[in-house]
């Protein structure tokens, strides 16, 4: 059985997923340091947050709402028969309404605000741990223990929700502003006035400079913001019972602000239920004069009646025709004040007012046909009839009047409504917010995501190469692959914590002399048998080395591949061709004066430019001065004469160079040199930027017979495209 794998150079496999995600998987592990950072640092930010953060707390009580019935006597159970299963979701946006919430904000006066400021971010925090002390600030923000009070506030219109600024002067004086204004200035206790604002402070305890934040709040914002914070529910389905919750970091406040609400409900509530007695006991009272006065006019008429005719008794037909008329009358007046409250609940096409309606034309009726009956008696008993007719109806309704009156004063003072308050506001001994392990642990999490992101998006606009691969994908050879020394860092650091003087005149940062058996050492000496092939068909012995920006390390390869050579036994001269920004003094311990600057400059000679180094074999040619013109001089016949009698005196001659994509000074080298190499950083130098180089040597006519990939670092996300591998082999003991 043969196995389906395809294979392609440096361990390459054709199944480019494999390939990403292995790599999407070594940019994570290369960057666990930062994600560890950045991990650790959302995660103390979260805990930070979690103990500075104002607690929040929660207020709760609990309402019970029984089902309405109607208070109109003997239509009880009518109106039973149209009400709803569940007032719940009325009586939840009753709580929720202005018409409470606003009671609320009046009875305590939530529109007026009186703060301390306070410091940014971490200023009420600190203000909690000093509750209780004594007051004291610093640049006008207090640290804890203040206080203030106001008795009135009262502002123009321009100014409501406006924040204005009340600074403590001492000795119970102070002074508002406005936008850096003077608005008033006043004193604790006494009325203030000016710019038409009205202020009264109470209490005001605080070191003098401290500044407290003032403003008169729109009442409609204040019941929005109560509205937010309060949550109204019903427990359990048709249950009836409200369970209310409101949250702030007022304890004192929340308490008083969830008890006023149930308790305006409340109130609300019991005149709701009692309004409709009230309505009826006005209509009565509205009525009962003018019933007394047709009462009392009818009794003068039946009396002057008497009197004329000298008294005049009923027969018994009169008097059972009386007493039925009597009793029509008062039933068609009972169905009048039934219809008034009828009104309050019931339009005149509902079932129950037409009922009434047809009852009463019943009556009516009823009551026309027996006064037909009265027109068939003589007319004096007509007459008397029709007296004391008006005489009883009108004492009849009167007293009926008195007596429903009497029975709705006693319903409308013993209403107690369908509300009543079963739990008063209290607070949940432990803060509902923050929750500070639900915060440390979201906040790390966060910071996981976010490092992850940051290494992958890192890596992703990273365009440096990466292989060699890269390079030899564009027709570029790569003669060595220098590893990144971590001597040598600890070398320049060395360095820079040299004076100024020892550094500037040359110190011992070598690292072929200091550490010979360093992996970068190592792979410039793979870089000499390289080399010595590459130059066999030069013109010339003469090597310059090049690179498209600067640091990419192009002088550590030239002073520590020219120790190698030399250390191969051959004769090597080393130039620092830098003219411009060369340090390569302080590598080779020398100093700058007296270099090639000066040499090409006329005002040094040859043998003073060219100085022996402690590396047997070893010369160099430092920049010397730093010249107002380098390529102008490079360009001068003294260089080439320089170049010609350094190719006959020496094995190799190596001259570090500018960047090429900074200045031209490597074109006009390059065309001396016999073979020219470009230095290129590993995970820093884009390929563009290597290609756009190679092109600008190439149109002065300079072929780049290959490249160096310097300070290569190792990763695991790129160990999946090397083709090479690298071992540090120690001799033993």
């Amino acid at each position: 059985m043969s196995a389906s794998v395809s294979v392609v150079a440096n361990g390459r496999t054709a199944d480019s997923d494999e390939i990403d995600l292995g790599k999407l998987f070594g940019h994570l592990l290369d960057g666990w340091k930062s994600i560890a950072i950045i991990t650790g640092v959302c995660a103390c930010l979260g805990a930070a947050y979690a103990i500075m953060a104002t607690p929040q707390y929660q207020a709760d009580a609990l309402i019970q709402v029984e089902p309405k019935s109607s208070g109109i006597p003997g239509l009880s159970e009518v109106s039973e028969m149209f009400a709803s299963e569940s007032e719940a979701v009325t009586e939840i946006e009753l709580i929720k309404s202005r018409m409470v919430l606003g009671q609320v904000v009046d009875a305590l006066d939530m529109t007026t605000v009186a703060e301390p400021v306070r410091l940014p971010v971490f200023g009420s925090f600190i203000a909690r741990l000093n509750a209780g002390s004594e007051p004291s600030q610093w640049l006008g923000y207090g640290f804890g223990g203040e206080q203030i009070a106001l008795a009135q506030l009262d502002v123009p219109a321009e100014l409501i929700d406006e924040e204005l600024f009340l600074y403590a002067e001492g000795e119970g004086h102070y002074r508002l502003t406005y936008d850096e204004e003077p608005l008033l200035q006043g004193k604790v206790g006494e009325v203030s006035k000016g710019q038409g604002v009205t202020l009264e402070v109470t209490q005001l305890h605080a070191a003098p400079g401290t500044v407290f934040r003032v403003a008169k709040l729109g009442r409609n914002a204040v019941v929005e913001a109560i509205r937010k914070e309060l949550s109204v529910s019903e427990r359990g389905k048709s249950s009836g019972i409200l369970a209310l919750n409101y949250s702030g970091d007022n304890v004192e406040e929340i308490v008083a602000v969830l008890n006023h609400v149930a308790d305006y409900y409340l109130l609300q509530n019991v005149k709701r239920m009692s309004a409709q007695a009230s309505n009826s006991l006005e209509f009565l009272d509205s009525n009962m004069p003018k019933v007394k006065a047709e009462l009392e006019a009818a009794e003068v008429a039946m009396n002057q009646f008497q009197s004329q005719m000298r008294t005049v008794d009923m027969s018994l037909e009169t008097e059972a025709i009386l007493k039925q008329v009597v009793e029509f009358e008062k039933r068609l007046n009972d169905l009048n004040i039934k219809e008034t409250e009828v009104q309050q609940l019931y339009t005149r096409s509902h079932p129950v007012y037409q009922a009434l309606i047809k009852q009463r034309e019943s009556l009516t009726a009823q009551r026309d046909e027996l006064t037909g009956q009265i027109e068939g008696l003589p007319e004096v008993q007509q007459t008397l009839l029709r007296l004391r007719r008006d005489v009883e109806v009108a004492q009849t309704i009167y007293v009926e009047l008195l007596n429903r009156a009497q029975e709705l004063a006693i319903v409308e003072a013993s209403t107690v409504g369908t509300v009543r308050i079963i739990d008063h506001a209290e607070v949940k001994p432990e803060p509902i917010a923050p929750k500070k392990p639900l915060i440390v642990v979201l906040a790390t999490l966060l910071g996981g995501m976010l490092s992850v992101a940051f290494v992958l998006v890192r890596a992703m606009i990273n365009r440096g190469v990466e292989t060699p691969d890269e390079l030899e994908g564009i027709g570029l050879s790569v003669y060595a692959t220098v590893p990144k020394s971590d001597f040598e860092a600890k070398l320049e650091a060395e360095q820079r914590r040299l004076p100024i003087e020892k550094r500037l005149s040359g110190g011992d940062a070598l690292l072929a002399k200091a550490n010979p058996a360093d992996l970068s050492i190592e792979a410039l000496r793979s870089l000499r048998t390289s080399l010595h092939f590459a130059m066999l068909e030069a013109s010339n012995n003469i090597l310059m080395i090049s690179g498209p920006a600067p640091a990419v390390g192009k002088s550590f390869i030239s002073a520590n591949l020219a120790t190698v050579m030399a250390q191969a036994g051959q004769k090597v001269l080393l130039i620092d061709g830098d003219m411009r920004r060369g340090y390569m003094q302080r590598i080779m311990g020398s100093k700058w004066d007296d270099g090639l600057s000066d040499y090409l400059a006329g005002k040094a000679s040859r043998e003073a430019a060219v100085r022996k180094t402690d590396i047997e074999g070893l010369d160099f040619i430092p920049r010397g001065q730093i010249p107002p013109n380098p390529a102008e001089l490079l360009m001068l016949p003294g260089f080439k004469s320089l170049m010609d009698w350094a190719s006959e005196n020496y094995d190799l001659v190596i001259i570090d160079t500018p960047p090429i994509l900074a200045v031209t000074d490597p074109a006009i080298v390059g065309r001396i040199a016999g073979t020219s190499i470009l230095v290129v950083k590993h995970q820093v130098s884009p390929l563009k930027e290597i290609e756009y180089s190679v092109q600008r040597f190439a149109t002065s006519g300079i072929q780049i017979k290959g490249v160096i990939l310097n300070q290569q670092v190792k990763s695991r996300a790129s160990a999946y495209d090397y083709g090479y591998y690298q071992y540090e082999y120690k001799s033993g003991q």
